[in-house]
């Protein structure tokens, strides 16, 4: 039962891995789909979709080109959340914490499994600036794929990862008549401090 697994947890890591994997059992497009929020020094928010590539207890992972919008709002303000929702499962976690870069290794690897085209875009792309035509994009893909003919395309040193480290979840549940279910964990001492949300 959904509500009773959400009424037992008390490790938050163990929680969101069931629901995950539930999810990719439910879910018909990218179970590990999340909104990622970032802000500006000023405070101004932007939020876009990205993939979740890996979790554990460090924290949780995604990559991006680091001169985008969102890699040059992290580096300038190491902050951000994330934000799953599951509509099937009608379910919701929202994860905030303190953001750093993965180790250079990590992101070699990551990038190495990634499909050649995907990592030839990488080289190819000035993601989030502005671009007066596709033709531009497509020309400067096919320069990339000239300068990489095989299967060895390396990581641009523009292009990279970040983790997420938490400092705080909220795990939302539908409920009939929109009286949810909103459990929180923070850290306290070695473990988690569990805590609950008017709906």
């Amino acid at each position: 039962m959904p509500h009773a697994l959400l009424e037992s947890a008390t490790d938050p890591f163990a929680l969101f891995a069931a629901w995950l994997d539930e999810a990719g059992r439910c879910e018909p497009n990218d179970p590990n789909a999340m909104t990622v929020a970032t802000a500006s020094p000023a405070g101004k928010p932007s939020a876009r979709i990205l993939l979740l590539k890996g979790f554990d207890a460090r924290g949780f992972v995604f990559y991006t080109n680091l001169a985008s919008r969102k890699g040059t709002e992290l580096a300038a303000n190491p902050a951000a959340a994330l934000l799953f929702h599951w509509k099937t499962l009608q379910r919701q976690v929202r994860i905030e914490g303190g953001v750093a870069a993965v180790d250079p290794a990590e992101a070699d690897a990551y990038f190495a499994s990634r499909p050649r085209l995907s990592r030839l875009g990488a080289w190819a792309s000035d993601q989030s600036r502005p671009l007066a035509q596709r033709e531009t994009f497509e020309q400067r893909l096919a320069e990339a794929e000239a300068r990489y003919p095989g299967e060895q395309v390396p990581r641009p040193p523009h292009w990279s990862g970040y983790r997420l480290a938490p400092e705080w979840f909220e795990f939302w549940q539908d409920r009939a008549y929109r009286l949810h279910d909103r459990i929180t964990f923070a850290p306290e001492g070695a473990g988690w401090r569990r805590g609950r949300l008017y709906p």
